[in-house]
């Protein structure tokens, strides 16, 4: 036991002894122990000296020599390893925790004097800038901010706009130039000059103007001004431009992350380049959402063309007009909002809403607080007003005047805060169904804002929210995606939701913009804009720009061959995000070999997924005939008869074309039929007739439609003259057929056999015809100039009465 006891202080001594020295390697130490007491200092609190040094030495050689001593008491030998054991803990932690604070601190100091270097060297270069402003240049500055203000708006003289463009361009306006630039390489109220847009972004991009980087990798991928279509080259400008915050190019760049066009697919890079752009959305968004953006496919408009939506706006104007309330509020709602037939306008919406609040509708008292609590260029923000208004249509049950009273407590706008009342409206809001209530409810339980944090039910009503296309719902979605807030994390739905928000940024309006050109048919001027937005990433653009290529209306390029080719990237590209329309398209591209070289299994494939994936009736038809043909598959004529009838109860329009494609299915399923029968050696009469026997089935069609029209037309008889005055004014006409034939008499050398007995037939009937025998048979004797015999006659009414003859 003793023993044992001695060797375990002999371990301990020898475990402080090299803590000591490792100490003293790392920096200063605990003072001695003879300091006892809660206020005793520590090793971190104390500098490093000689005295403490001194005082750790004395300690280990007592140890030392009382280690060595033959006599010791129970108490000392027990005391001895706690005392050992309480001072490992306390010297080693301090010493490593000083080490650390040092190094620390001395990063922090080495990272504080790069940052003082990194400012002084920014000040420095941003410094001269400021000072060498001329008046020319805050002139020119001054008129490129009133130009910009200008063209944002919906109703401006865009003349006036480039005016003043082009004055502040003089003056050197790195800005200005670029946006004449775009303008002539757009077709924007100038006429194109691609040629001096690129010489003028090429200068602007060795300046280092972002926007003019995005409009060199624009012109390098689409092959316009001169440039050769280059994507590496595009891709190089793209990140430049990104780099510098424009926005347009970190679109470009998500898009292309996303599917892996020219460069590898990676989500996360794609996540970071939409989520700053839809960042910028979500910032600008009001609490009327802005103006609706209508998307309209050229070649959905083609195939299904619809009313004319500028009558139907005429149609609501004229009941309006008359006093019609929800007349009234949807023409106020389409004022309010803008659309394809009609500018945003927010004085005729106040006209309209104004007529509909006079009549006692509440939709017209929530609408009129929405526009005065939003105010805009017409009207002037009023909190008071909208209060008025909201509460008026909250009493009659309305949410959207709910929803805007929740707004205003919320936020305290007029009224004092008070989250309670507000998610009082707001859950009454979305328990109607309104997209806004739906949304501030879901955001007040994403955020914790005057209830309890809980994203289950934040992430129901941003679901409930999307139904309805709320932009920011489609941006907390996607922030609860990307960090997997109250699910697990998603990159590809994160995405999904932030290009989504992305997409409907106030950039979008370049598609009604394109639209409208191409209703005033100014092709070329939509083809650029739509290129444009389909290098972004917006299906809608790359669809259109594809149609308008693929019927020949585009004349930038002037040749076919290119044309198609850019129309086979376009149709391609709009396939991949899920159109239908452009995966059949993409597919006969590949039947015909168009733009690029024929495939019929790719083409099959195109055609499945689109009839699998959206019900194409067009894809349907297309796989049936190939089905029929064995082409890019194996020949089955009766899934080609399946996926005919399908394609027509797809599409009431597929019926026709369904029935004549059944029929020569047929037809060839009877020819099949005999070559297998014992009349086979009729196709083998002649190969020629074999292999063209569609143009003599056709002819022998021809040649039987011939005779049967023929047949079939009008008999002229030829007049023939009476032969007396007494035979035209004979009543012959009120002789039925059979009697007058039955009445005439039969030649002399044939006389007619005696009739078998009849029945005696009825008075009046026997009566009736035997006078009107009795009557033809005397205009028979005229006609003919002679008499004839009683008996002859005889027979004559005999043969007319039986009813056997």
């Amino acid at each position: 036991m003793k023993l044992n006891s001695w060797m375990c202080l002999l371990m301990l001594l020898l475990a402080k002894r090299g803590q000591l020295l490792r100490a003293e390697l790392q920096g200063p130490t605990a003072t001695s122990e003879t300091t006892t007491g809660p206020s005793a200092p520590t090793a971190a609190s104390l500098p490093a000296s000689e005295p403490s040094s001194q005082a750790e030495t004395e300690e280990v050689t007592t140890a030392e020599t009382e280690s060595r001593a033959p006599a010791l008491s129970n108490e000392r030998k027990a005391s001895k390893p706690k005392e050992a054991t309480e001072f490992v803990p306390r010297v080693m932690p301090a010493a490593l925790f000083e080490r650390l604070w040092n190094d620390s601190l001395m990063k922090q100091q080495k990272l504080k004097a790069e940052i003082e270097k990194i400012e002084a060297r920014r000040q420095a270069t941003a410094e001269p800038a400021a000072v060498e402003l001329t008046p020319e240049q805050l002139e020119a500055q001054l008129m490129y901010n009133n130009a910009m203000e200008m063209l944002a708006k919906p109703r401006t003289d865009k003349r006036v706009v480039f005016t003043l463009l082009k004055k502040a361009a003089a003056f050197n306006h790195q800005d200005a130039r670029a946006a004449l630039a775009w303008a002539v390489l757009m077709g924007h109220w100038m006429e194109f000059d691609f040629h001096h847009a690129a010489d003028e972004f090429e200068s602007l991009a060795n300046e280092g103007l972002p926007s003019a980087h995005m409009g060199l990798a624009f012109m390098y991928s689409a092959g316009v001004g001169g440039k050769n279509v280059s994507q590496p080259l595009a891709l190089i400008h793209y990140t430049l431009a990104a780099l510098g915050d424009d926005t347009l190019a970190q679109m470009a760049l998500g898009y292309r992350y996303l599917y892996g066009i020219n460069v590898p697919i990676s989500c996360e890079k794609a996540l970071i380049q939409y989520k700053r752009v839809a960042k910028k959305v979500a910032s600008k968004v009001t609490f009327a959402n802005g103006p609706v953006v209508h998307r309209v496919r050229l070649l959905d408009e083609l195939e299904n063309p619809g009313s004319h939506e500028t009558e139907i706006v005429d149609y609501y104007q004229l009941l309006a007009d008359k006093g019609d309330v929800q007349s009234q509020v949807g023409l106020g709602q389409l004022y309010y909002q803008g659309g394809k037939a009609i500018q945003q306008d927010h004085q005729k919406a106040l006209e309209y809403f104004t007529l509909a609040a006079n009549a006692g509708n509440a939709i017209g008292f929530a609408f009129l607080g929405k526009l005065y609590l939003e105010g805009s260029e017409q009207i002037k923000a009023d909190n008071e007003t909208a209060f008025k208004y909201f509460s008026k249509a909250s009493e009659m049950g309305d949410p959207v005047g709910q929803s805007g009273l929740g707004v205003m407590y919320l936020k305290g706008l007029g009224v004092p805060k008070d989250p309670v009342k507000a998610l009082s409206y707001f859950t009454q809001a979305a328990d109607q169904g309104w997209v806004d209530g739906q949304l501030q409810l879901g955001t007040m339980y994403f955020t914790g804002n005057g209830v309890k944090t809980d994203y289950k039910l934040a992430l129901k009503y941003f679901n409930l929210a999307t139904q309805s296309g709320h932009v920011l719902a489609y941006y907390n979605l996607g922030v609860m995606h990307a960090y997997g807030m109250g699910m697990l994390r998603s990159c590809p739905a994160a995405v999904e939701f932030f290009k989504s928000v992305a997409e409907r940024g106030r950039w979008s309006s370049r598609l009604m913009h394109a639209y409208g050109d191409y209703k005033r048919n100014r092709i070329d001027e939509a083809y650029m804009q739509y290129s444009l937005m389909g290098e972004v990433g917006y299906e809608v653009a790359q669809s259109n720009a594809a149609f308008l290529l693929d019927r020949e209306e585009v004349h930038v390029f002037n040749d076919r061959h290119e044309d198609l080719i850019r129309a086979f990237y376009y149709w391609k590209r709009a396939a991949g995000q899920g159109y239908s329309a452009a995966q059949v398209k993409l597919g006969d591209y590949y039947y015909y070999g168009w733009g690029t070289s024929k495939d019929f299994e790719t083409a099959a494939a195109l055609y499945r997924k689109a009839s699998e994936q959206q019900y194409n009736a067009q894809a349907m038809f297309n796989l049936g005939y190939m089905h029929e043909q064995g082409l890019g598959m194996k020949k089955d004529w009766h899934l080609a008869k399946r996926l005919y009838d399908l394609a027509a109860e797809t599409n009431a329009d597929a019926k026709v074309p369904v029935a004549i494609a059944l029929l020569k299915l047929q037809v060839l399923a009877k020819i099949e039929s005999i070559k297998e029968s014992p009349y086979r050696f009729i196709f083998y009469l002649d190969e020629n007739i074999a292999a063209n026997w569609d143009l003599y089935t056709i002819t022998l069609l021809t040649l039987l439609l011939g005779f049967i029209m023929y047949t079939r037309r009008p008999f002229q008889q030829p007049d023939v003259q009476p032969a007396n005055d007494l035979a035209a004014a004979a009543p012959v006409q009120l002789v039925p057929p059979a009697v007058a034939e039955a009445a005439v008499p039969a030649p002399a050398a044939a006389p007619a056999p005696a009739p078998a007995p009849s029945p005696e037939p009825e008075p009046s009937t026997a009566a009736g015809t035997s006078k009107a025998t009795t009557t033809t048979a005397a205009a028979t004797s005229n006609v003919n100039g002679a008499s004839e015999a009683p008996s002859t006659s005889a027979n004559a009414n005999a043969n007319a009465l039986d009813p056997t003859d």
